[in-house]
């Protein structure tokens, strides 16, 4: 048999120093955490392996202390390529203080490239990226000095420009998770949450050959052909886990059958939103979704839509998250990637081909700042290295865009009252500035596709225009001047037919 049964402390002494790996896994749905918590402890012990390389699509962490976050220390780590890192706080750090060299490229390519690297293909050919701040022409993705190498390339093909990312050249262990492995070294994952990039993340480190170890809670005879998600013949190590703290099925839940599809949670199962500004942005945000809709919502303030329309028996529409769910209710905080009742759960690049594709209908994604021309950053403020996880993918790919969430941060309190919003405190940070960190979304390049975008908040609506960000709603009880324009670094343009938003939000 190819595959060997080993330990968790076995396969961390299999890393020598200088090893790539590379980590499957979105929040802490599928992530070998054993294998994470066995490589710190040999670290910690003995000083090795050093200067490990680290590619992950996603955050593969709970925002704390577990996943790739318990490899966060000085010498371990040399590298990182991450689609999202804001919930690996740690490895944050660590890019922040120049500890290691970083980079940062769109998720979806991210998958995509171990799909094309395990075909040995030159690289992902794509428009996604273009204009924002992972194009080659500004900062390629690198994330601070000690980033120098070259990850992509602009290419011109039939007049048009696109961009290469270059394939992954080294990969010397991937780290997977499933439910069961057989003796012929298959894997299933009919526990997990999500299945992310296993697939093509073994494919990938086998055609680049390294070696594929699979985290399991345990060892069958035999899986049904149609229940393997890895074929044994890309298995080199299977380690059954001795303890499943560390293999919970999310980070806040160790296992329900209904966020991996066995079983369907009942009607009235999500919580009801409370009143505050969430709430009021998530309604007036469900008055935009499209009959019969295929829909992606963001990390965040997004979260807070399925919420809304689950409680008012909305449901003619689809649901996606970039994980590879479709269809239930995405979930939210350090259990988003998974799904309550999903309809399906699909492998990530496939998803992400079906976005960058234009299969999406709407997107409603966080809003962290914006300049005058409706430009976005969601990835970068000061410090706090968030990533720009699937937010370029889904932004240059579909044509409504909604960017949602409060109108400043920090400490912000609003009352409703006699329906009108009243505004409490303000919170004591801006959203809305003359410039912007980082560039995660170009409105010029938006106006060039025909793409539609709106900003919604608890007190107004923006869209963006040729000639910049437009006000076209105001909430009842809002001033204009006092309430906004007094609350931005810059002046937007207002409609002439200003309206004022709908009543019932407030009720």
């Amino acid at each position: 048999m190819k595959h060997q049964i080993i330990t968790a402390k076995e396969a961390a002494n299999l890393i020598p120093d200088g090893a790539a790996i590379a980590a499957n896994g979105f929040v802490m749905a599928a992530v070998a955490d054993e294998l994470y918590y066995a490589l710190e402890q040999r670290f910690l012990e003995t000083g090795a392996p050093k200067d490990l390389s680290l590619l992950s699509v996603t955050s593969v962490g709970d925002g704390a202390d577990r996943g790739l976050n318990r490899l966060a220390h000085k010498g371990l780590v040399k590298r990182l390529v991450a689609g999202h890192i804001n919930l690996m706080p740690k490895l944050q750090q660590m890019i922040f203080s120049e500890d290691i060299e970083a980079y940062n490229l769109p998720q979806g390519v991210i998958a995509q490239l171990l799909r094309d690297t395990a075909a040995k293909r030159p690289g992902l050919v794509t428009h996604i990226g273009l204009d924002t701040f992972v194009d080659p022409r500004l900062s390629g993705g690198r994330l601070n000095s000690r980033s120098t190498d070259e990850l992509n390339e602009i290419v011109n093909i039939d007049g048009k420009d696109y961009i290469r990312y270059k394939p992954i050249e080294k990969m010397d262990f991937a780290f997977l998770r499933g439910t069961r492995a057989d003796r012929n070294g298959n894997i299933s994952m009919e526990k997990e949450a999500a299945i992310v990039d296993a697939l093509a993340m073994a494919q990938a480190c086998h055609a680049l050959g390294g070696k594929v170890l699979v985290q399991v809670e345990e060892i069958v005879d035999d899986i049904p052909p149609h229940e393997v998600f890895v074929p044994g013949i890309l298995v080199d190590y299977v380690i059954v886990t001795q303890d499943m703290q560390y293999h919970p099925q999310t980070a806040a839940c160790d296992y329900n059958p209904a966020y991996s599809g066995q079983t369907r949670a009942p009607e009235g199962a999500m919580p009801i939103l409370p009143p505050g500004p969430r709430r009021i942005i998530a309604l007036r945000s469900l008055k935009e979704l499209q009959e019969g809709g295929v829909i992606n919502l963001g990390i965040g303030m997004p979260e807070g839509i399925a919420a809304v329309a689950a409680e008012k028996g909305i449901s003619d529409f689809t649901l996606t998250v970039e994980a590879g769910g479709i269809g239930g209710t995405p979930l939210s905080g350090v259990e988003f990637g998974s799904t309550l009742n999903p309809h399906a759960i699909i492998y990530q690049h496939q998803l992400f081909d079906f976005y960058h594709g234009g299969g999406l209908n709407q997107a409603f994604l966080g809003l962290a700042e914006s300049d005058p021309q409706g430009n976005i950053n969601v990835s970068k403020f000061g410090p706090r290295i968030a990533g720009c996880g699937g937010f370029i993918c889904i932004t240059q790919a579909t044509p409504l865009l909604y960017f949602i969430g409060t109108f400043t941060a920090k400490g912000l309190d609003v009352e409703v009252k006699d329906g009108k919003l009243h505004i409490i405190k303000e919170g004591s940070i801006k959203k809305f500035k003359k410039d912007i960190e980082q560039l995660t979304f170009s409105a010029k390049r938006a106006r060039e596709l025909g793409q539609k975008v709106m900003f919604i908040t608890e007190r107004c609506v923006l869209e963006v225009t040729d000639g910049g960000l437009m006000l076209t709603e105001v909430a009842p009880g809002i001033d204009v001047e006092k309430d906004i324009i007094a609350n931005m670094e810059f002046r937007p343009l207002i409609s002439e037919n200003l309206k004022e938003m709908d009543a019932d939000i407030f009720e």
